[in-house]
């Protein structure tokens, strides 16, 4: 349903504030292909600065790619008349990460989860209400909290209200930025179910991005894992988890809190720092802190491979 095809986002770094030539090129995201079918849901993984957001905001249009595709339902956007851009809008939505900077305190709910619903089709306040209170029913929200504000309500519940805004469009795809990680520990496991519950009732499709490990295993039937801009490892969720391929993903793993306390794991402490977008390494960019990493990973850049059925990596060793 939706593809991204060597996807590239460059970010110019200019000399001063009045310089307007740029010195150099930050690759936030650099050659990433992903793709997400009808109801399935992706995870996104990776450190801070790898790339991950910037990604999401490709999807959502709210960042023009420097290079490569974006197609939904097989079509370029980028060739999309203003009908069909349109429909794309209202097909992808999108979840934040901070329920308390993503309503706007000014707007009672009502306002806030119908502000998607198109101007254009002059939709009466009956139908809109209608809408509104169907898609807080969905999130577990009474009908009469519509007319209330933002501060009257909690963190988990704000949440709720954000994704109900989401909904309200009926859309077919729905992009997760860190939906959890600003809430309480006892409310993410209500967000995680209610998310669940819905992409199983409604058969959305997830972006999902997220530091958290157990929440992306929770939620993501596919896992992909971006280091420095790059896609390392991709594969369902269970084959990433239980058989990962790539060096960078033991690591990530062998940091996440086990499934099982008893569980005993070796802990892969990784020397040096994510490197400088600016400036990053040649070859394979995680060659710098990888501790098998071949004389060749520092000159050759790895192929894409299928190393296993569904299951792919960019790695030397394979």
């Amino acid at each position: 349903m939706l593809q991204g095809i060597g996807l590239k986002k460059y970010f110019p770094v200019t000399g001063g504030f009045f310089a307007s030539k740029a010195q150099g090129w930050i690759r936030a995201v650099d050659g990433v292909h992903v793709q997400v079918a009808e109801g399935e849901a992706l995870g996104i993984v990776g450190e801070s600065g790898s790339g991950k957001t910037t990604l999401a905001k490709l999807f959502l249009l709210l960042e023009r790619p420097t290079a490569g595709s974006i197609l939904f339902d097989g079509q370029e956007v980028r060739a999309f008349a203003r009908d069909d851009l349109a429909r794309y809008r209202r097909s992808v939505q999108a979840v934040f990460q901070d329920p308390y900077s993503s309503l706007n305190p000014r707007m009672r709910v009502q306002g806030i989860v119908a502000e998607p619903l198109p101007a254009e089709e002059r939709l009466g306040h009956s139908v809109i209400r209608e809408r509104v209170t169907e898609v807080m029913e969905l999130v577990g929200l009474s009908r009469d909290s519509a007319t209330l504000y933002p501060h009257e309500f909690s963190g988990g519940q704000r949440q709720r209200i954000a994704i109900a805004r989401a909904l309200v469009t009926y859309p077919r795809f729905i992009i997760l930025d860190e939906p959890v990680s600003a809430l309480d520990v006892s409310i993410r496991a209500q967000i995680l179910n209610l998310l669940k519950g819905l992409h199983e009732q409604l058969k959305l499709a997830y972006i999902m991005i997220t530091h958290d490990l157990a929440a992306a295993r929770y939620l993501s039937t596919h896992l992909a894992v971006m280091y420095a801009g790059k896609v390392v490892e991709m594969g369902t969720c269970d084959e990433v988890y239980t058989a990962p391929l790539h060096p960078y993903t033991h690591a990530l793993l062998s940091a996440a809190l086990p499934l099982r306390p008893s569980l005993k794991r070796q802990r892969i402490i990784l020397s040096g720092e994510v490197p400088n977008p600016l400036h990053p390494p040649s070859g394979c960019r995680f060659h710098p802190r990888c501790p098998e990493a071949l004389p060749h990973c520092q000159t050759q850049e790895p192929a894409w491979k299928e190393v296993r059925s569904g299951h792919y990596a960019a790695c030397h060793l394979y």
